[in-house]
């Protein structure tokens, strides 16, 4: 069986893409976005991606956005990447590197930090082309996020007012503009939109054409949370590849290899029937099937090298390694012969030097030395003058020969040697070519001292350590090779299989309880939604249930909604669910088509004498924009008032006293 799998051809092997973002170029805004009148700027603000392109008036207003990017910035240092600026969107190539630099102006879906949002924007007009100094001469319309904070608004009004100094912008939600988009045109309609995105889920109720406010309801997980979840779960699988399982790569996952199951939980039909068979239709039970399995199990290949594969060496490779490391470790004894010489040259010198200091009879000065010197006596110091030059030229000569004998050693002492050495015979074989010093004193019998064996002890330590390499080598205890060895296949080790995490990751935002959140998922929060209508308003709403957003394009979605509309829904009632052309770019094609349509109307675009008049926080409400709520504070009395009354409170008070009087 193992030999029947190994020879198959691999199955369902993908291999992670690990897409580097490429720096986007400088457009030109060109001919269109300088006509009569302004053209306006169209900015789909995502907390995921920012995507920005022209409104063009014309037959053909343009395919798609020209910029999109990943919505985050980070931090350049000094002298890094050839500056010290911050880099934002595309021109942070791969993001994983950077991935603890990296910062969003977001908070879930909500910008809250104005500076990195000014670079967002930066970003964006630098890269379309604007060539206004000093201001933005187009009107902007711009996506918020549903229930928009006034603080948030404000100040995002206040930059791009003060900081820009546009003429006029308009404020919209991505998901009302991805159904404006998507519904026939000239048609006031109502409807229930499911909008999921990147941070956050949303459930809007639509009434004719307006956004009903009070009904929205939001979970707090999008794409960001399954794609932790995943993450979680494949480093819990392989702690091997723990590095190697990047949030990126989790992302690609997601993104391509997941899928909405159908039947997630175990869901036993029984039928009274007899005509009926029992049914359990449960995803999760058809992956506990081994056919199943290895039809459906998606393997990610992982990037890995050849070379981490150890070959069996041969004799004379083995031969040569073990040459190449004795001739490092004889490298590294010169040196430090080299270094002691060094040592005791300059000891030499500052003893020759106090010894002049007495031939030039400045005896103060001679004494001073010889006391740092810790001697007694001019004949101590002639002594150790006499013991420490012939110490010297004995250095000398040792490493004149041990550059002799290392270069008869490489070409003849190994293969001459046809028996295993014990320590004590392979000490004494190396020893001339090591340390000079040892060999000489035993060879003329004389006593060396014990500056010269300290150098000596540390080389015959070094050897012992290599011993058992040189016994490697040797024919007695080298074991014979096996004919059969295991193969071991390095891919598969590299490979990640993705079973039935392909659906527990999406799974989250319809039971949030698998990542221990304590919400209502999609379709507890759908018939709660519906439940604050009357019958008649709920079956209007569900004739037209709109699925939007990035993290709804998962396949089975569509499904999904409508089994659980059907289980809610009364019996042989009606439903429709539709799925937005393009969940990801619907929003941003929306506020283009909003844009066209509303040039010239001026009770949807908030100008900046209104801005100055009315405050940052101001919306002027639309089709596509939130429900404005102005911050009532509470009246206080006025300084004219408070006087009065106090001149009257004193006034009766200085009435009463006279009284008394």
């Amino acid at each position: 069986m193992a030999v029947a799998s190994a020879a198959a051809p691999a199955v369902n092997v993908f291999s992670f893409r690990d897409v580097r973002a490429a720096p986007d170029p400088v457009l030109e805004a060109g001919p269109v976005a300088h006509g009569p009148l302004p053209v306006p700027l169209v900015l789909d603000n995502g907390s995921f991606q920012a995507r920005a392109g022209w409104a063009c008036p014309g037959p053909d207003p343009g395919p798609e956005p020209r910029l999109q990017f990943r919505a985050v910035c980070a931090r350049g240092r000094g002298g890094a990447r050839g500056g010290a600026g911050p880099q934002v969107g595309n021109a942070l190539g791969s993001l994983e590197p950077l991935r603890w630099m990296l910062r969003s102006p977001f908070d879930r879906n909500v910008p809250v930090n104005l500076e990195l949002q000014e670079l967002l924007l930066d970003y964006s007009f630098q890269h379309l082309g604007v060539s206004s100094q000093g201001c933005v001469d187009h009107p902007i319309v711009l996506t918020e996020a549903v229930c928009n904070p006034l603080y948030s608004r404000q100040m995002m009004s206040e930059l791009l007012f003060e900081c820009y100094g546009i003429p006029k912008v308009a404020y919209g939600i991505d998901s009302l503009f991805s159904f404006y988009h998507n519904k026939p045109k000239s048609l006031i309609s109502s409807g229930l939109i499911i909008s999921s995105g990147y941070q956050c889920t949303h459930i809007l109720p639509v009434l004719e054409g307006r956004l009903d406010a009070r009904n929205c309801k939001r979970i707090n997980l999008g794409g960001s949370q399954a794609a932790v979840y995943l993450q979680r779960l494949l480093q819990l699988k392989y702690p091997g590849h723990l590095a190697a399982i990047t949030l990126s790569r989790t992302e690609e996952i997601l993104h391509e290899h997941s899928y909405i199951a159908e039947d997630y939980v175990e869901v036993l039909i029984v039928f009274p029937f007899p005509d009926f068979q029992n049914h359990a239709f449960e995803e999760l039970q058809k992956w506990r099937c081994p056919d199943y399995y290895e039809d459906n199990v998606h393997k990610m290949q992982l990037p890995f090298s050849s070379k981490l594969l150890g070959s069996t060496l041969t004799s004379e490779e083995k031969q040569e390694r073990r040459q190449q490391q004795l001739r490092r470790l004889q490298e590294l004894n010169a040196r430090r012969r080299e270094e002691k010489l060094q040592l005791d040259q300059e000891r030499l010198d500052r003893l020759l030097y106090v010894q002049e200091l007495l031939e030039e009879g400045q005896m103060d000065q001679f004494h001073k030395a010889l006391m740092e010197l810790n001697m007694d006596s001019p004949e101590e110091l002639q002594s150790y003058i006499q013991k420490l030059s012939s110490a010297v030229e004995q250095a000398k000569q040792k490493i004149l020969q041990a550059e002799v004998n290392l270069e008869v050693d490489v070409v003849e002492s190994k293969p001459e040697v046809p028996r295993a050495l014990g320590g004590s015979e392979l000490r004494e074989l190396r020893l001339p070519e090591v340390t000079g010093s040892v060999w000489l004193c035993a060879s003329f019998s004389q006593t060396p001292d014990l500056e010269q064996l300290e150098p000596s002890l540390e080389d015959v330590e070094n050897i012992n350590d290599f011993e058992p390499l040189f016994s490697e080598e040797t024919p007695e205890v080298e074991k014979p090779v096996a004919t059969v060895q295991p193969v071991f296949n390095l891919a598969a080790y590299h490979q990640l299989f993705v079973g039935t995490e392909r659906i527990r990751a999406p799974e989250i935002i319809f039971q949030p309880s698998l990542i221990g959140e304590e919400q209502a998922g999609v379709a507890e929060t759908l018939q709660y939604v519906l439940d604050r209508y009357p019958k008649d308003v709920q079956e209007l709403l569900v004739q037209n249930v709109f699925l939007t957003g990035g993290n709804m394009m998962y396949p089975g979605m569509k499904g999904r909604i409508e089994k659980e509309l059907l289980e809610m829904r009364p019996f042989q009632s009606s439903f429709q669910v539709q799925l937005a052309s393009n969940p990801v770019l619907d929003a941003w094609y929306g506020a283009r088509d909003w844009a066209l349509d509303h040039l010239d109307d001026e009770d949807v675009w908030i100008t900046r004498k209104e801005y100055e008049e009315k405050g940052g926080g101001y919306l002027k409400e639309h089709c596509a924009s939130n429900v404005y709520v102005p911050i009532r504070l509470p009246k206080q009395a006025s300084r004219s008032s408070e006087a009065q009354a106090s001149g009257k409170g004193s006034g009766a008070s200085g009435g009463g006293a006279s009284e008394q009087a």
